[in-house]
């Protein structure tokens, strides 16, 4: 095993303050619930009743569990007249990566401006997860919409500690399951950018980004193949977007194409000079009562000398659902997937999907028989409007995953 000269002190009084925040903010959901719950309550009590009435009635006293039921119940209903419209959940999940774990959400719209009704509202989520591997994840994200849509922020800043496993770099190594070594891994990730609209559907901006990962405890080093456990990286870029998607996070009808392409050069301090291109394409279409059929394909290629952190991959909560997050990765990679979302009974419904990705050194690498399958079910839950709670059933080839999480995967 390998030693390492880093402030080993540091990171552990930083772990455990991230673990006792994430217990913190999940004992906070049911007080925050019942909390709301009381509040809503008397300000419909002082709007109901007579100023000059009197009563010697006590009101009735419900318990906690009364009060958290009572607090969903009402969750997905429109809060107009809010300018920030909050709410909490929390629950448990499994995935072939982090186990068994607890994830909370606390997922808010809100509009800049009230007088601009005909604007989509913004929308922020914090979101926080612990797992029984020793995993913590702590996070924030979200669409800043101004008036009239104008111009729009796009952000998503986390931080995760994760003892997890390292199969290589490319598809033969991801491929061979003997190459599963284990690691701990320390991530902090920001990405933003902001986006002018110019005419109507599209938009152009700058974007940024800024990312240090870690490795420790490295059992394999061979399959690092030379480059550093801890890599610095600070990209900047230009994204372009078509957007004509009825909302950002349910999406009924519309599409989307996006474009971006991100620069990471040694002057800006990086400790490797590459940059990369991305592109993705969504389709949404409501084909009949409650019914969405959403498509989705991805592509990101990388050039220069990428850094086994940056480079290409899939997997995890967002695509190729079953597969371990970054088990396989490259310079190039492409995926896509097609998924039926059906409203079933009042705040249910349900999804299946099914998709395929594969991984390649540079675009003509790419090889049929390479392409790795992918396929699932979901349950979704109306927590508010517009916003779904997600438990997703993955599965990969040789390999399943169960996914908690909030809002839709694309």
């Amino acid at each position: 095993m390998l030693k390492y000269s880093n402030n080993d002190y540091f990171c552990s009084v930083i772990y455990t303050m991230i673990r006792q925040y994430i217990a913190v903010l999940m004992l906070a959901v049911a007080f925050f619930a019942s909390a709301q719950h009381d509040s809503s309550r008397l300000s419909e009590l002082a709007d109901s009743v007579p100023v000059d009435s009197v009563t010697d009635t006590v009101p009735q006293k419900h318990g906690v569990i009364h009060r958290v039921l009572e607090y969903f119940k009402d969750s997905n209903k429109p809060k107009e007249y809010k300018r920030f419209d909050f709410s909490v959940i929390g629950g448990p999940h499994y995935s072939s990566d982090t186990k068994f774990g607890i994830g909370i959400v606390a997922a808010g719209f809100y509009r800049p401006n009230m007088a601009d009704s005909l604007t989509m509202p913004s929308n922020v989520s914090l979101y926080g997860d612990i797992s029984s591997v020793g995993f913590y994840l702590i996070g924030i994200r979200g669409n800043h919409i101004f008036r009239n849509d104008s111009r729009r922020i796009n952000y998503n800043l986390y931080f995760y500690s994760f003892p997890r496993k390292f199969w290589g770099i490319g598809y033969d190594n991801g491929i061979d399951m003997d190459n599963a070594s284990k690691f701990n891994e320390l991530y902090i990730h920001a990405n933003v950018d902001m986006m002018w609209r110019l005419m109507r559907n599209f938009y152009i901006g700058p974007a940024a980004e800024f990312a240090h990962v870690r490795a420790n405890k490295v059992f394999r080093p061979e399959l690092w193949q030379g480059q550093d456990y801890s890599t610095f990286t600070t990209g900047v870029g230009l994204k372009v977007q078509y957007d004509t998607r009825d909302n950002l996070t349910a999406t009924r009808h519309g599409c989307l194409l996006m474009l971006e392409q991100r620069f990471c050069p040694r002057f800006m301090g990086n400790d490797y000079a590459f940059s990369y291109t991305s592109f993705q394409a969504n389709w949404f279409k409501n084909v009949w009562k409650g019914g969405v059929i959403a498509a989705n394909y991805h592509t990101r290629i990388s050039y220069g000398n990428v850094p086994w952190s940056m480079m290409s991959s899939f997997g995890g909560s967002n695509n190729m659902r079953g597969y371990y997050e970054a088990r396989f990765r490259d310079k190039c990679e492409m995926d896509i997937a097609l998924e039926l979302r059906q409203h079933v009974w009042r705040r249910n419904g349900i999804v299946v999907w099914a998709g395929a990705a594969t991984v390649a050194p540079k675009i003509s690498r790419f090889r049929s028989r390479h392409i790795l399958p992918n396929a699932g079910i979901g349950y979704r839950w109306e927590f508010k409007h517009l916003t779904n709670v997600r438990l997703d059933f993955g599965v990969g080839k040789g390999e399943t995953s169960f996914i908690f999480s909030i809002n839709e995967a694309f």
